[in-house]
């Protein structure tokens, strides 16, 4: 007879993320995990006694996920900026149950936006953009959250389909607003 294939921690937080890709974070515990592995709910609960932790831990991978996500711009747009604001939307029509997860769940560890802007997870997102504005850190933090909170604002609404996605109007809203963001750093940095 075979060993038994060993389930590693891996294995169950990989497990664990499709069950919150496909179901939502709400359904992810021992039995849906388990059912996903193919075998029992004591290799799960053996990495994970509690599923508080295995949804922080699938929150840590998705937030990487995300941030993959938003430097995948797949065609050049008017500009860098507009390709993450549009991924970040693509990301909640693409992947409601992750979007939702990671942004209206509460697992947060940053508790504002300042935490948030200055999280390791979003400087490869600033790095890009600021070398592509050819700004200085501080500059290129206000035009990120000026951007952020806007695209934020079009994708929890399209993620809890309370609107359609039409490309062409958020992309000339999502100009817009970077626009303006520039030129109010820009006229700040003058004064």
């Amino acid at each position: 007879m075979p060993p038994k294939a060993k389930v590693t921690r891996d294995m169950v937080i990989n497990a664990a993320f499709e069950v919150t890709r496909t179901m939502g974070a709400e359904n992810v515990n021992a039995r849906t995990v388990s059912q996903k592995l193919g075998c029992s709910t004591q290799p799960v609960m053996y990495h994970f006694a509690k599923i508080e932790d295995m949804k922080k831990a699938v929150y840590a991978k998705l937030d990487w996920f995300h941030t993959e996500y938003l430097l995948n711009i797949e065609k050049p747009q008017k500009g860098i900026m507009l390709g993450i604001g549009l991924n970040y939307i693509r990301f909640a029509i693409e992947e409601p149950h992750l979007f939702r997860f990671l942004f209206q769940s509460g697992f947060a560890v940053e508790n504002n936006l300042v935490e948030m802007i200055d999280s390791g997870e979003l400087k490869p997102v600033i790095s890009v953009m600021q070398e592509a504005m050819e700004m200085n850190v501080e500059q290129t933090k206000e035009v990120f959250l000026t951007i952020a909170l806007f695209a934020h604002g079009y994708a929890s609404i399209i993620a809890n389909n309370s609107l359609e996605y039409d490309e062409e109007v958020v992309a000339l809203h999502l100009e817009r607003a970077y626009r303006g963001a520039v030129l109010a750093v820009q006229e700040e940095a003058n004064r």
